[in-house]
């Protein structure tokens, strides 16, 4: 089985900036045990929560040492007991992993695995499962979004955003987004949106409501909520829902503001999904990948050496477009 390869993985031994992630060679690569499958990893994305996990700021922090990595793709490699939906030379993609996708071999439970369409490269199914499974968990689970309101995706330009602009309009919404480039606001016109706005623009909150006649947006799904959540409220049309997937910080308001709309905000965590609606998104999601709607757009990538490259750019560098990826 596996225990006899070798390989290279990126390893957090202590929680700090990007430079804790220390590149390892040399290491055992795990081996499948019950229900799980041990994937050949060609692409792993990079989501910004796990900046915050490296960093030590997050709720949930694993047992140091530790390999980050959530969003694997590749090729199943040896499969355990009881796993009888893959099998050894599918291709596949993660929406979580038991020993870390930052590497050349990574395990997951087979409840997490999903297959990979061969129209889809291995790059592109590193950028579908938090990105996609968060954002249909924010429209739909949380939200409740219903077909004909209007959605604004608030920072639409970067994975999850991305995700859920397509989302949104194969579900019928009325999609609005902000990015901060005019390349990003394209990025987002192109994925769903049928108006983009410039969050760096003075004003960009009255042109949206401009855009809903005064009247407001019914969800609005929040990557950066520590600056823009009482801005947010603001924005919302009666009885309006933030969906907060994002923040890095602490924030301000007045909960008057929820009370003068009757509105929600609520926060989105992918991980409490049951596996019910887990099942009820991956359908979704490969309905989606079957009709060509689901395009999972790929920014920058790195090669694995440059994982704490990637931890820096994906916090400090603006204009996000696409999901940072990292390659084996």
């Amino acid at each position: 089985m596996s225990g006899s390869k070798l390989m290279t993985a990126v390893r957090v031994s202590e929680h700090g900036a990007p430079s804790v992630l220390r590149l390892c060679t040399g290491l055992t690569a795990p081996e499948p045990a019950a229900r799980q499958v041990l994937i050949r990893v060609h692409a792993c994305g990079v989501n910004p929560v796990e900046t915050y996990i490296r960093a030590g700021t997050y709720g949930r922090l694993p047992a140091l040492p530790y390999t980050p990595g959530s969003d694997a793709a590749g090729v199943v490699e040896a499969v355990g007991g009881g796993v009888s939906t893959l099998q050894v030379g599918d291709r596949v993609f993660t929406t979580a992993t038991e020993s870390g996708g930052y590497a050349e071999y990574a395990t997951a439970s087979d409840d997490c695995v999903h297959k990979l369409p061969d129209a889809l490269d291995f790059l592109q199914g590193a950028a579908i499962g938090i990105p996609y499974f968060t954002a249909y968990r924010a429209l739909v689970h949380k939200a409740r979004t219903r077909p004909g309101e209007t959605v604004l995706i608030h920072g639409a330009s970067g994975g999850v955003g991305v995700a859920a602009c397509q989302l949104s309009r194969a579900l019928g919404f009325q999609v609005l987004g902000t990015a901060g480039t005019a390349a990003g606001m394209k990025l987002v016109v192109d994925n769903g949106a049928h108006q983009a706005f410039n969050h760096t623009d003075e004003g960009y909150a009255d042109r949206i409501m401009e855009a809903t006649g005064g009247r407001g947006v019914d969800v609005i799904v929040e990557m950066l909520s520590n600056v823009n959540l009482s801005r947010d409220l603001h924005m919302l049309a009666y009885g309006g829902r933030v969906a907060v997937v994002g923040c890095r910080g602490s924030v301000e308001i007045n909960p008057r503001d929820t009370m003068a709309k009757e509105s929600s905000i609520m926060g989105v965590a992918v991980f409490f999904a049951t596996p019910e609606e887990r099942k009820e998104c991956g359908a979704w999601l490969h309905a989606g990948m079957e009709g060509g709607w689901l395009r999972p757009v790929v920014g920058r990538q790195y090669p694995l050496n440059m994982a704490a490259q990637a931890h820096h750019d994906i916090i400090e560098c603006p204009g996000a477009a696409g999901k940072i990826v990292l390659t084996m």
